[in-house]
């Protein structure tokens, strides 16, 4: 992503293609600031929907969190977010970029001779991207899906105990993101930082497939021929779309991923990915795994606009071009 000038307007900078570059890690990390400003308030209603009870809808739990907490409820847990996963992401999109920079002069010792995108270098490049993500991502997921869970009430009948809220007045079970991580640490051992990182991975590698490609075709689909890069428009609309697809079809994993790491606030129900599947859909049914879907895909798409918006800028800027890239 960002890594080349449009299909048939590659100029000097195909000649790079070879070269590790710096600034694509640079440009992830800003538009992986931005995608978190955007996308977190929905995030908390994904998480409270997906791992939580007693939320008949996304209106409905909006309602519910905004009642108990005001708007300040949305924002739970986005400082941790906002300086780690801009950190996250300079690693995914600048591991993506570079991965398939060299896939493709491998492939053609003379890039500017060949086609510009390749099917088989994105795919190879995203599922890098997926694996690294998870390296990174699984212990600051697992401590914002915490911090997000900790005033959500728990059903008696799914966890044996009392309905248990923390309310004005009562300690949380967390106080912030590095009290969260040394609780975790203490009682879980450093294993438990990657508490679902196996149903993480099954998300994440099919996940950045179809977060990268569509990406890298649709802003190719809307950009003119006669244009040199794709405008600030249509990378808004290619990414937008490309978040939207991605997390819509992530979404089953993601309730098992978020299950499995909201598990231990309280008590530890699950044994692994196969058994909380299991138990989600013996108690729930089938519709269980589509839950949060809507939220899911409607914040996808401004999130993921803002990330790509946000990256290709930045590269724009840092390289100095006078054009929107793509990758």
């Amino acid at each position: 992503m960002g890594t080349d000038p449009a299909p048939g307007k590659r100029g000097a900078a195909a000649g790079a293609m070879g070269n590790f570059q710096l600034e694509d890690f640079v440009a992830g990390w800003i538009g992986g600031a931005a995608s978190v400003i955007v996308g977190h308030p929905l995030d908390t209603v994904k998480a409270r929907l997906q791992a939580g009870s007693g939320y008949g809808s996304t209106l409905s739990c909006i309602r519910t969190v905004y009642r108990r907490e005001s708007v300040f409820g949305f924002f739970k847990g986005m400082s941790f977010p906002l300086a780690s996963i801009a950190v996250y992401n300079s690693v995914v999109f600048g591991v993506f970029s570079n991965t398939q920079r060299f896939l493709s002069h491998h492939r053609c010792q003379e890039p500017e001779a060949g086609p510009p995108h390749v099917l088989s270098d994105l795919l190879l490049a995203s599922m890098v991207a997926g694996v690294v993500s998870v390296g990174l991502g699984a212990p600051v997921d697992l401590i914002k899906i915490r911090l997000q869970m900790q005033t959500q009430p728990f059903q008696e009948a799914n966890l044996g105990l009392k309905p248990r809220v923390a309310a004005l007045g009562e300690q949380p079970a967390y106080q912030g993101p590095v009290h969260c991580f040394a609780t975790i640490v203490r009682t879980e051992g450093l294993a438990g930082l990657y508490r679902g990182a196996s149903a993480m991975l099954l998300r994440d590698v099919p996940g950045y497939c179809l977060y990268f490609i569509p990406y890298v075709f649709l802003s190719d689909w809307i950009t003119p021929e006669a244009c040199a890069g794709p405008s600030p428009c249509a990378v808004w609309l290619a990414g937008g779309m490309a978040g939207a697809i991605s997390w819509g079809t992530a979404t089953p994993m993601d309730v098992v991923k978020s299950r499995l790491q909201a598990d231990g606030v309280y008590v530890n129900k699950y044994r692994g990915v196969l058994d909380c599947m299991s138990q989600s859909y013996q108690k729930e049914g089938l519709k269980v795994f589509f839950r949060g879907i809507t939220v899911n895909a409607v914040r996808g798409f401004p999130m993921s606009a803002a990330m790509f918006l946000g990256y290709e800028l930045s590269l724009q800027a840092i390289r100095g071009d006078h054009v929107v890239t793509s990758p």
